[in-house]
């Protein structure tokens, strides 16, 4: 069910308020553009500086525009296990398919922490998809507690941010081959992929939503050969959307394609002119734009 090319959805402003009506539309776009499934409200969502209400309203709105026609998994993570449970419990309310539930970030938990903490959101009755990314929350789930918590029925994958593909592989020993890996870097996708896994969530598909799909279908399909021609399209952009805070680089390049607007939220910072022009570069060259 969780698979392919899965837009980690940004969330557009207008005036310092969540724009309902774009993102209604975002999520009709990304359907007609072949995604394979939608993330709102993680950290490319700008999840850290929205209300509690302003979370809640966006994942219902993405729930109801996406009316089962592809899966929707919210964001529901915190280093606080009671919001977690709160979030994830609303995701459900929603109608959402899946929760990302990221591992607590600056208080460091120990492994036994994250065990307690991952428990209490499966306890919800909602799909959870782990999100490892050790670089920001700077404490990183091994492979043997991923197996653990493998064991819980709610928990079914996971989004690798840790940059190493041999984790694939040792997620798979400890988690089995039912275990749901995505990707959480788009540069590496087609290696991660090539290793077991089965998708990504994807900040570059908030620009590229049709060519991140079809990159991903090859590779699922084993075309290698066709990937790399893909990958090697996707490449400058992937690069030149990161060279700032990836959400910011992402609501540029769609306001180029009249999809949302740029406005993000303090402390975010629009865009420098080099930056502007490097991603403009990168969809030109990727064809998405004359």
């Amino acid at each position: 069910m969780f698979k392919g090319s899965m837009p980690a959805l940004v969330t557009p402003f207008n005036n310092g308020k969540v724009d309902i009506d774009a993102l209604k539309k975002l999520v009709d776009w990304h359907v007609d553009q072949g995604s394979h499934g939608l993330v709102p409200v993680g950290t490319t969502g700008e999840s850290p500086t929205l209300t509690h209400a302003e979370h809640d309203l966006v994942v219902q709105t993405v729930v109801q525009a996406a009316a089962g026609r592809i899966p929707v998994i919210a964001g529901a993570g915190s280093n606080n296990t009671v919001e977690t449970v709160r979030l994830v419990e609303a995701a459900k309310k929603a109608g959402a398919d899946a929760a990302l539930v990221v591992t607590p970030y600056y208080n460091k938990p120990t492994q036994a922490g994250l065990i307690a903490h991952f428990t209490a959101a499966a306890n919800c009755g909602l799909p959870i998809i782990i999100y490892n990314i050790p670089g920001r929350s700077v404490v990183d789930m091994s492979p043997e507690t991923m197996g653990k918590l493998a064991e819980l029925p709610m928990i079914v994958g996971v989004k690798d941010a840790t940059g190493d593909l041999s984790r694939v592989p040792k997620q798979r020993m400890h988690c089995g081959n039912d275990f749901v890996q995505l990707s959480g870097e788009d540069a590496t996708a087609l290696g991660f992929n090539a290793h077991g896994g089965v998708g990504c969530i994807s900040v570059t598909a908030n620009i590229a939503a049709k060519l991140c799909a079809e990159f991903q279908e090859t590779t699922l399909a084993g075309d290698y050969a066709t990937a790399l021609v893909l990958l090697d399209r996707l490449m400058p952009l992937h690069e030149a959307v990161f060279t700032e805070p990836g959400l910011v680089g992402a609501k540029y390049g769609m306001s180029l394609l009249g999809l949302c607007g740029e406005e993000v939220r303090s402390p975010l910072t629009p865009l420098s002119d080099e930056t502007k022009a490097a991603i403009k570069s990168g969809m030109q060259f990727a064809g998405l734009l004359n």
